[in-house]
């Protein structure tokens, strides 16, 4: 990323990275990007829309969540990703392990997200009266969704990819504006699932967005989109 500034920093345990445009001045609103399941907070997806959000004058930052990227895995971590893998050659259903896993993680990331944005609003080339988004797909979405419903700085949100099963109650309490993305033929995440999950948030103003397509062919589009959404709603 040319000219692009790269603050890499620890929250507690918790590695994380932060991104400025050059062109940052005081009030440069920043996004908080939630990463998926088994990458981290500097894989190709969060490189690349980071990029996009940095040409549109966003700083954004990245943590790694439990048991990913920089961050050692727990016996837990272990054996749910092994049931995982063991459901997936037995052509079972993958649904179950991933939304039980996943609220296992957001139960220990959501306060973390939180520590993160007080620490990054602490430093000098953040305005901590800025406002601030969030951007998450599939563990994204399931870690995001309850740090949003906890968290009132967070003004505008782009989710999708998951099941409502552990979100429904947290997307209830949820009122700011929402763009949610889903697959119409995913393979693992059923329509209707999908649509009790974009339905249960409490949003006056929300947007969804169904493509066609399985799970992982998700356009890349969709990044764009919602690096128009928060210019929409941010006001950079």
């Amino acid at each position: 990323m040319n000219d692009i500034r790269e603050h890499d920093f620890t929250v507690g345990e918790v590695p994380g990275v932060l991104w400025s445009p050059p062109s940052a001045r005081s009030g440069t609103p920043l996004i908080l990007m939630g990463h998926g399941g088994g990458n981290h907070k500097k894989s190709p997806a969060m490189t690349g829309r980071a990029q996009l959000l940095l040409a549109a004058g966003f700083h954004v930052a990245v943590i790694d969540a439990p048991g990913h990227g920089d961050r050692p895995r727990t016996a837990h971590d272990e054996q749910e990703i092994a049931e995982l893998y063991r459901a997936r050659a037995a052509g079972e259903p993958e649904g179950p392990i991933v939304v039980r896993y996943n609220a296992h993680l957001a139960a220990q990331a959501v306060p973390e997200w939180q520590s993160a944005l007080d620490a990054l609003q602490k430093l000098p080339e953040m305005d901590p009266e800025a406002p601030v988004g969030y951007y998450g797909i599939n563990m994204g979405t399931a870690i995001g969704v309850p740090f949003v419903a906890a968290e009132p700085r967070i003004k505008a949100a782009v989710f999708g990819l998951h099941w409502p099963d552990a979100l429904a109650e947290h997307a209830r309490q949820i009122t700011i504006p929402i763009e949610f993305t889903m697959q119409w033929h995913d393979e693992h995440i059923p329509r209707e699932s999908a649509l009790t999950l974009f339905d249960a948030f409490a949003s006056k103003e929300k947007t969804l967005h169904a493509n066609a397509g399985k799970h992982k062919e998700l356009p890349r589009f969709e990044a764009a989109s919602a690096v128009r959404f928060f210019t929409r709603h941010l006001s950079v």
